[in-house]
């Protein structure tokens, strides 16, 4: 029961500090100070660094010598490759899941996309994010192609943060929402090619997004309330 309860417990933090590395409350090169998040998460240093450990092979986290861990933070050149590959990655996903995906998956990501469309009206982006995360990831799944499950992970985890912090622009959030409901058309027509074409150029709008964030010097800028851009006839 002890092992059980100490599992449990590095997995809950392992997920509070994904969370607040994607969402920008620990920016991008900054060191992550043992002592300040032992106090924030309100848990012991062992499994904090357990869950650093661990994000730091999701590539959250760089370990550095004589720098202890700090988090990541890519360059454009490491932009440019990583949304690359993702973007062959999900393009394969979604001409191998509309072949095999199962009723049961793909009711679910529709009950998800719907929830997602729900976060989105209520400009609730966090919600909105781990929807929409969801949603890719359950493509991913729905290929059912282990080495590719295991290579999008490791990929896609290096720039969560970067693909969060791009629906901040209203814009360019709104074209996400509709190559959304575009991708799961695709999907219910179990039309592979267009699943894949439609998932790779998500993928390169996002790269030229974060780019432009990046050479603008706004993709670590604190986070903006989307849903103050908002006029209050669409908040209603």
């Amino acid at each position: 029961m002890i092992e059980i309860s100490r599992v449990a417990l590095t997995d809950q933090v392992t997920s509070r500090l994904r969370t607040m590395l994607v969402e920008g409350d620990i920016a991008p090169g900054a060191k992550l100070n043992e002592r300040v998040l032992c106090e924030q998460l309100n848990v012991s240093r062992t499994p904090l660094r357990e869950a650093i450990k661990l994000l730091a092979l999701e590539g959250l986290v760089d370990l550095l010598p004589n720098r202890g861990a700090v988090a990541t933070k890519l360059t454009e050149t490491d932009v440019t490759h990583a949304f690359e590959l993702l973007a062959g990655l999900e393009a394969m996903s979604g001409e191998l899941a509309a072949q095999r995906i199962t009723p049961l998956q793909l009711s679910e990501l529709r009950a998800k996309h719907h929830e997602m469309l729900a976060a989105f009206e209520r400009r609730d982006l966090s919600t909105y994010y781990r929807l929409n995360a969801a949603i890719h990831s359950g493509i991913n799944e729905a290929a059912a192609n282990p080495l590719l499950r295991d290579t999008y992970v490791r990929i896609n985890a290096r720039v969560q943060s970067m693909r969060f912090r791009t629906n901040q622009d209203e814009a360019k959030w709104a074209r996400a929402v509709q190559e959304h409901s575009e991708m799961m058309q695709a999907l219910a027509e179990r039309d592979g090619a267009a699943l894949g074409r439609i998932l790779a150029g998500h993928l390169r709008n996002k790269r030229d997004a974060v780019l432009a964030l990046m050479r603008a010097g706004e993709l670590h800028a604190p986070a903006a309330r989307v849903a103050s851009k908002t006029p209050r006839a669409r908040q209603a």
